[in-house]
Order: structure tokens, then sequence, then C-alpha cells
């Protein structure tokens, strides 16, 4: 039994589909069905139904699934704590990041660590940050910068990067937008434009909305500050943005914050306690690179 036949086996199993588990792991359909094959003889068992089109483990598959699974993590950590002490770096690292996040400093960190450590393949996704925070926890992703309200996950270590109110974008010759402030009650009966849910921002507004009794009237969602900006420039509603996105964009429509917020809006990037050590040499550049 080799490694390279469990990570097809685990490829496999995680993508129900012997093509595209050939196209996770880089080689040809045929060579993973091979070495499928022949680690099913060493075990004298099938580990895949293969009777349709999506490929599903037998009760033998599923129980060799979560050992493989450790027999891979075991030997990473071995190659892992070698490079340590030899002074090396190597291997994967995913982060995940807000949608449409153009926070300069997060690349500027993410350069300076790929000079410093060439051998690491970073990884870039984008999503949400609630689904972000499962996936730090559960290990597909290794550090995140998410947004959040008023305090951060519990069993990660975070940091957080930027704590703000929130700024209603009002279109220019709108009846409110020479309010010097706003409630989430001045803007009860209109029609707002949001991130969805399950971002920081959204957060922080639905809770003070409900702090304040308020129901508010979800006209349009997006995940882009820029596409909010657009919708509310043309008169489809008012935005709601954090005040350092509103900074941007005060030459088409008129920022005005939002008074009463039970929670800040928070920027922040989390992490795993038991984090390898790119993770752990990542977050000094990031410190670096937001001044922290």
């Amino acid at each position: 039994m080799e490694l390279r036949q469990l990570e097809y086996f685990v490829a496999v199993a995680d993508e129900s589909n012997f093509t595209r588990a050939a196209e996770r792991v880089h080689i040809s359909q045929s060579g993973v069905s091979a070495q499928i094959r022949q680690l099913e003889k060493e075990l004298n068992c099938e580990l895949f139904d293969r009777s349709s089109r999506v490929v599903r483990l037998t009760p033998a598959g599923r129980a060799a699934l979560e050992p493989a699974r450790r027999a891979l993590a075991a030997a990473a950590g071995v190659e892992q704590a070698v490079d340590e002490v030899a002074g090396l770096l190597r291997g994967h690292l995913t982060i995940g990041m807000v949608t449409g996040c153009t926070i300069t400093p997060l690349f500027a960190a993410l350069e300076k660590f790929h000079r410093s450590h060439p051998g690491v393949e970073v990884m870039l996704r984008e999503s949400s940050s609630d689904l972000m925070v499962g996936e730090v926890r559960s290990g597909t992703i290794d550090l995140a910068l998410i947004g959040a309200a008023g305090s951060l996950p519990s069993g990660l270590n975070s940091m957080t990067i930027m704590s703000e109110g929130l700024c209603a974008m009002v279109p220019v010759g709108h009846s409110l937008d020479r309010r010097k402030s706003l409630s989430v009650n001045d803007i009860a009966d209109q029609r707002i434009i949001a991130m969805p849910a399950g971002t920081g921002l959204r957060t922080a507004f639905d809770r003070a909305c409900r702090a304040h009794g308020v129901e508010p009237v979800i006209a349009l969602e997006a995940s882009a500050p820029d596409a909010i900006v657009e919708l509310a420039a043309r008169g489809l509603g008012i935005g709601i943005l954090s005040v350092s996105m509103a900074d941007d964009h005060r030459d088409r429509l008129t920022a005005v914050p939002l008074a009463g917020l039970p929670d800040p809006a928070l920027l922040a990037v989390v992490w795993p306690e038991s984090a390898g050590p790119a993770v752990r040499a990542l977050v000094p550049e990031l410190e670096e690179a937001f001044a922290l």
C-alpha cells in the first residue's frame, strides 16, 4: 500500500467521480483507476460501487476513508516538521476572503510571503463569512479574512483588522441626503440594497434592525460593494456599506452614518489553533501589512 494510492482513493471519495479525481491529483483517469484497483486487490475488497455514473463508497470504502485521511495528514505532518526544522516551507495554503474583497494589505502580505516561501502554493477562494468560518473549523481552508458583527467566532485564533460603523448610501436628491445621521427607523420604509445574509455587514445591519424592532425592506442583495453603489446610484434603493467602503464612493452618493448600532462591523482574520507552519509564517506578515 502506497501513500499515492490513499491520495487517489480520498480524491475519488470526495469527488464521487474518477475524472474529477484525476484532474484534482493531476494524473490520467486510467492512472487513478489502475491505482485504485491495485489498492482494492491488496485489501481484498472493493472500495467503490461503480454501477452508476456517480461513484459511491462501499461499506468497506466508508470504513477506510477516515483512516486514509489520517494517514495522509500524518505523512504531511512529517514533511512539515522536517521542513520547519530545516527552515523550509512547502505545500499548499488555502486562504478564504470575503467576496469582492479589495483589501490591498492582504495582497501585499501574500506577495511578501510568496517571496519568502516560494515552495508554498497559495490558493485564494471567495465566499461568505459564515461559510468560511465553518471551512476553517473543518480544515477545508487554512485561514480566512471574514466579516463579523460585534464578536469573533469562538474556538479559533483571530486578529481584528477593522471595527467600524455602517453608512446609508443615499442617492443625490433623495429626501434623506441632507441628514447628518440616520437610524434604522428612519429608513424602515425605504428599499434597501444590502450584502447577502451570512456576511458581516449584513449581520450588523440585521442586528440593528432587530434591536429597534424594524423589519427592513431588502429590495436587492449584492455581494460586491461596487454593485451596491451602482444600484443605489441608479435610484433602486438605499445601499448599506461600512464607513470605509462608503469613503470610496462619496462622489456618487451621499454617505449618511447609521446611528444606534448595537454591534460594530468587524473585519478579521481567523485561523485554527492547530495551524501548521505555513499559516504561522503568514500571520506575522499580515500583522505587518495591516500595521497591527
